[in-house]
Parts: structure tokens; C-alpha cells; sequence
């Protein structure tokens, strides 16, 4: 008897092959089995199988003869159940005789405990892969607006079920939101929007002199702040910032099980989480447009100033005679819209989180990443509505 033949051998009789397990299956031989079932596949010709130490199916055991096993125990077991497969063990078991009741069991026990492993799949094409996730990634962009929808819906109800109640509005809750997100996120949005003021007088002063027309740097500034880059700005600062911390709560507290300790008192957590956000973030988003135009066009009057010989009077009186007034309206008009969009998503993600913290970053970038992206795709809907109306 050979090394390689120590364990384990194919016996074929009457035409069907019969596996022959023999000496001690035990832990202390564990590398000694291994090897002699690395050898036993790869005479079987089969290299894959070898790999996963498992029988190919091909290759059809009528039994398995025990009369040479001498000791076995949970780990000899388990190689066996893995070589011959879990489910096929059970059935050459229930056939055998000459096993003890003790080795049968234990062999049933692990047989039942071992996992069966994954039948083996052909290599899916790169082509269709890539559709694959091309349609699970519409699916999940289709889930997120039903969700998104629901949510906007639950929210508007209850906005309108408590708005002729005063004595449900949180005021506490409002103003101190009001004060995270509103007023301590003036000094970002006020520099932000200076330095972009000064960037847009730059860049048209540098256009418009090759044409001799540098006085309408001064159009150019006001026109774009008060239509479109104070808002947008602003709305896209506010979504990294106040929308990424509101997720971010909502999401600690639905992993420590308060949002469920809210709903056991029979409160609802969109009356008191939700709603107070929302009209915090209504009321401080368009403060802060505001704030965005007025240092925006500062900014473009210093470089003006600075650049163009251009003094803040005959700045401010350019301004108030090219620029209407319509178009601080209209900047104005999508304000609420955006701070809207934006809390709603920031607290749907909150409430999206499973528990761990890994689930409260994963939402928290997600609620940041849908926020900008909803804020730029309403002002491109917002800037053709504009257009197509005139305004």
C-alpha cells in the first residue's frame, strides 16, 4: 500500500465505482487526508475539483465501503462530507450496516451541519454583465423616487394637518434648527459667494475687453447672482452641510432605537423629527440666498472697483438701471424648493439607516450626493421653464 493510497481509493465493481475509506480521520492527520484527497481528485482527472476538494459530478459513487475506517471524528468527517458532498452522504449513509451507531451518527451529525456548496457557473460575458447592472441600477434610482415621493407626501400631510394648530408647532425645535443651519452656515455661504462674485467680474472683464463693453461686467455680475449662482450655491452648500447632519441624526437615533421609543408613546416621528427640519431649512435657505446675492455682488463691485475703475456708485447705479427686478424674484422663487428637496432627502435617509454605523456614513454620503444631484437637475428644469416663459 502507497502513501497516496493511505485513506482512501476508487474501487470499481460490477460496473459502478465504490470510495474505500480507511485509517484514522482524525484532526491529528488532517494534512495527511488533505493531501492523499488532492492526489485521489487529480487522478480522477479533474483539476477544478481538486481545487475544491470535491467529487466531480461526473463521477458516480455507488457506496462507500467503512469496514477499513478506524477512527473518525467532526473533522475527519467534515473532509468526507465536502469530498462526497453533504446531501449524497446522507444517502450512502442510510444504506450502510457495518458502521457503528456512534460513527453513524456523528458522520449524519456533520453531514446535516456541512453547508453544500455552490453548484460551479459558467463565466458570465462582460456585456452582459454590464447590462445587469445597468438595470439593477435603474432599479434602485426607480425605488429612491417612490420612496422619495412617499416620504414627500407624508410630510405635506402632516405640514397640513398641523399648520391651524398652533399648539403643535415646535417652536424650540425650529429656531434652534434654524440656528444650526441657518445662521452658523452664514460665514461659509458669505465668503463662498464673494469669492465667486470676484471670480464671475474677473472672468468678465477679461471677455468683455477684447470687445470695449467692460462696463456690463457690471450686468454680468448682478444678472447671475440674483438668477442663479447665489441660490445654487447656496443650495449646494446647504446640501453637504445641513443635509448631511440631518441624516446623520435621525440615523444615530434610529440606531439607538429612540425613533422607536417615539412611536411606543404614540407620537409620530415626522410631527416631531421631520416637520421642525423642514420649516427650519424653509425659512433659513432663502435668508441665506439672500446673503449669497448680497455677497456676490459686493464681491464683483470690489474687483470692478479694483480692476475696471469702476466705483461702487456708478456700480450701484448701472446695477439699478440694466438689472430688473423680476430677477431677484425669480432667484428667490426656487429657494424654498431646493431647502424642501433638500431636508426631505437629509430625513429620509436618516430614517433609511439599519443600525450600525457603517449604515449611518453609507446614508449620510448618499443623502449628500441625492441632495446636489436633485438641486442641479431642478435648477436646469427651472432655467428652461424661465426660458421657455420669457422671463
Amino acid at each position: 500500500m502507497t502513501n497516496q493510497a493511505r485513506y482512501l481509493k476508487l474501487d470499481s465493481l460490477d460496473g459502478s465505482a465504490r470510495l474505500v475509506v480507511r485509517g484514522e480521520w482524525v484532526l491529528a492527520n488532517y494534512q495527511a487526508v488533505e493531501h492523499d484527497i488532492r492526489v485521489f481528485l487529480a487522478q480522477a482527472g479533474h483539476a477544478s475539483s481538486a481545487r475544491q476538494r470535491r467529487l466531480p459530478a461526473a463521477l458516480q459513487i455507488g457506496g462507500v465501503d467503512f469496514t477499513g475506517l478506524e477512527a473518525v471524528d467532526t473533522a475527519g468527517a467534515a473532509q468526507l462530507a465536502r469530498l462526497v458532498g453533504p446531501a449524497r452522504l446522507r444517502e450512502l449513509l442510510a444504506l450502510q450496516d457495518g458502521l457503528s451507531p456512534e460513527r453513524l451518527a456523528l458522520l449524519e451529525a456533520v453531514a446535516a451541519a456541512e453547508p453544500e456548496a455552490a453548484p460551479e457557473r459558467a463565466p458570465v460575458p462582460a456585456w452582459r454583465e454590464f447590462l445587469g447592472n445597468v438595470g439593477v441600477s435603474v432599479e434602485n434610482i426607480w425605488k429612491l423616487m417612490v420612496d422619495l415621493l412617499g416620504f414627500m407626501g407624508l410630510t405635506l400631510e402632516s405640514m397640513a394637518r398641523n399648520v391651524l394648530r398652533p399648539g403643535r408647532w415646535r417652536m424650540t425645535a425650529i429656531v434652534a434648527q434654524v440656528q444650526q443651519s441657518g445662521l452658523n452656515a452664514v460665514p461659509i455661504v458669505a465668503l463662498l459667494t464673494f469669492m465667486v462674485g470676484a471670480v464671475v467680474a474677473f472672468l468678465g472683464a477679461t471677455v468683455l475687453a477684447d470687445f470695449g463693453a467692460t462696463i456690463f461686467t457690471v450686468t454680468l455680475v448682478g444678472f447671475s447672482f440674483l438668477r442663479e449662482f447665489a441660490v445654487l450655491l447656496t443650495a449646494i452648500l446647504i446640501a453637504g452641510r445641513t443635509a448631511s447632519a440631518y441624516t446623520a441624526q435621525l440615523g444615530s437615533m434610529k440606531a439607538s432605537q429612540e425613533i422607536d421609543a417615539i412611536r411606543m408613546m404614540a407620537l409620530s416621528p415626522i410631527d416631531l423629527l421631520v416637520v421642525p427640519r423642514i420649516l427650519a431649512l424653509l425659512v433659513a435657505l432663502p435668508a441665506l440666498t439672500f446673503i449669497g446675492m448680497v455677497s456676490g455682488i459686493l464681491g464683483g463691485m470690489v474687483v470692478c472697483a479694483l480692476a475696471l475703475d469702476i466705483s461702487p456708485s456708478m456700480f450701484l447705479t448701472i446695477f439699478q438701471r440694466d438689472i430688473a427686478l423680476q430677477h431677484f424674484f425669480l432667484g428667490m422663487a426656487k429657494a424654498p424648493i431646493f431647502a424642501y428637496l433638500i431636508a426631505v432627502i437629509g430625513c429620509l435617509e436618516g430614517f433609511k439607516v439599519q443600525g450600525s454605523a457603517q449604515s449611518v456614513g453609507e446614508h449620510t454620503t448618499s443623502a449628500v450626493v441625492q441632495s446636489i444631484f436633485v438641486v442641479i437637475l431642478v435648477d436646469a428644469l427651472a432655467a428652461l421653464f424661465y426660458m421657455e416663459m420669457g422671463w
